[in-house]
């Protein structure tokens, strides 16, 4: 039998490859004086992730997810694979070894984030970093701005899971479809006109007043209109909105037979097919619909309604996983505080196509402090080099193969499709494309206009 000494052998091992004897205080050194214990090891320079797949109802299934074929391990599983979650949110918190997680790590090692980025966000990594297979649509939702954050944790802890605000942006993969934000007064004035079923639901009066309107004025007028309508409309009864939903089915069915149905009208009756008698269906009408091409991106702000619909995306947040549900949705749905919390803002959403930082990589930068997101397209045997930064990075391979060397490592790391890397603060990266397909990476940092 093994002595003691001997079998704590591997473990100790993996304590020092993994810095966990006390490295990387440096940043966040002792007072002069203090007992600093034993001089740290250098910071590793790239640590390799094991990351959480989430399997949502919506998500696509096996080899047609590209969650599942970066998880590898999950391609051949029969459930829906939607989401891979990189980061330290303790829903599903990634990690550096086993027994050993990224956010234990990093606690363990607050340098890794960079003084500033330490001290702003309490010692977390403050991003989450996911890919998204998206089959059917996801729930039209909000997500708090931090006060409201706040306040539902505290109210309703075992719902909303933690305090922090979560905005939000999808970077397209592929096609992608979404719903975000309101729809100008011209576009829900038509609505009202020509869609029956969605003006018996408001009511009349509420539909006077949006029709009143002005379609060159904004404000509060506009938003209070809009707010009593569309909250008319949530919060009407479960048979009133069947019984919508079915004239509404029959109507468009019945009309696509002499005629060419709108994008709307067919985004309709493709959300009824998977939500029926649902009211987020009706809902649709009143928001703008969005297509992304790959390589667009989409920025989702605090208090703005929105529901993603189809395809494949890279997303990045601030680290939350609050939710404000009301429609296309079996989980817990809260109308009331959905409909209060809203900006009713019918701003047309930005699309976002990142900008050149150096040949082969191109970068979102949205307004949230917390993130940014880089795409690195590098043709076979191309070399790029990412400079040292005052923040962490998480890389993700999204397809090809090559070699990564971070920091002061003597030797390249292999990296292939479904690798994903933690990054120090301050460590330059470098990457190689060795096969005979170009590489396609993505990163994810804090925003670099915090940093500068």
């Amino acid at each position: 039998m093994a002595s003691p000494a001997a079998s704590s052998a591997p473990a100790a091992s993996l304590e020092r490859r993994l810095g966990l004897g006390g490295m990387g205080r440096g940043l966040l050194a002792p007072a002069d004086g203090a007992d600093a214990g034993p001089p740290a090891p250098p910071m590793p320079g790239l640590m390799r992730l094991r990351c959480a797949v989430q399997h949502y109802e919506w998500g696509r299934r096996g080899a047609g997810s590209l969650v599942a074929r970066l998880a590898a391990g999950d391609a051949a599983d029969d459930r829906p694979c939607a989401e891979l979650w990189m980061g330290t949110h303790p829903s599903a918190p990634s990690s550096l070894a086993p027994d050993v997680s990224l956010r234990d790590w990093i606690a363990r090692n607050p340098a890794a984030l960079g003084r500033a980025v330490a001290a702003r966000w309490g010692g977390d990594l403050p991003f989450l970093f996911k890919v998204l297979s998206v089959a059917k649509a996801l729930s039209i939702q909000a997500h708090p701005d931090r006060g409201l954050a706040a306040a539902l944790h505290a109210l309703r802890p075992a719902t909303y899971r933690d305090a922090n605000h979560k905005p939000e942006m999808a970077v397209a993969v592929t096609e992608f479809h979404a719903l975000c934000g309101f729809a100008a007064t011209k576009e829900l004035k038509e609505v009202l006109r020509t869609v029956p079923e969605v003006q018996e639901l408001v009511g009349k009066e509420e539909s006077r007043k949006l029709l009143s309107v002005k379609e060159q004025d904004g404000g509060i007028g506009v938003r209070s209109y809009l707010k009593s309508a569309f909250t008319k409309l949530m919060v009407a009864s479960e048979e009133a909105v069947s019984e919508a939903i079915a004239k509404l089915k029959s109507r468009l069915n019945a009309e696509s037979k002499v005629r060419t149905l709108t994008k709307k009208e067919k985004l309709v009756l493709s959300l009824e097919k998977q939500y029926p008698g649902d009211v987020g269906v009706l809902a649709a009408y009143f928001m703008n619909y969005v297509k992304l091409s790959p390589g667009e991106a989409l920025y989702v702000g605090a208090n703005e309604p929105h529901a993603y619909l189809s395809g494949e995306c890279i997303e990045c947040m601030a680290t939350s996983d609050n939710v404000v549900r009301a429609g296309l949705t079996p989980k817990y749905r809260d109308v009331q505080t959905l409909c209060s919390m809203l900006t009713y803002d019918q701003t047309f959403p930005e699309v976002l196509r990142g900008v050149p930082v150096q040949p082969y990589v191109t970068r979102y930068t949205p307004s949230a402090d917390e993130f940014e997101v880089d795409r690195y397209l590098l043709p076979s045997d191309r070399s790029v080099t990412m400079s040292p930064v005052p923040g962490p990075s998480i890389f993700l391979v999204m397809e090809g193969e090559g070699e990564i060397q971070a920091g002061t490592m003597p030797d390249n790391t292999k990296a292939k499709e479904g690798d994903i890397f933690f990054v120090p603060a301050h460590t330059e990266v470098k990457l190689h494309t060795s096969g005979p397909k170009s590489m396609q990476v993505y990163r994810a940092g804090v925003n670099s206009r915090f940093l500068s």
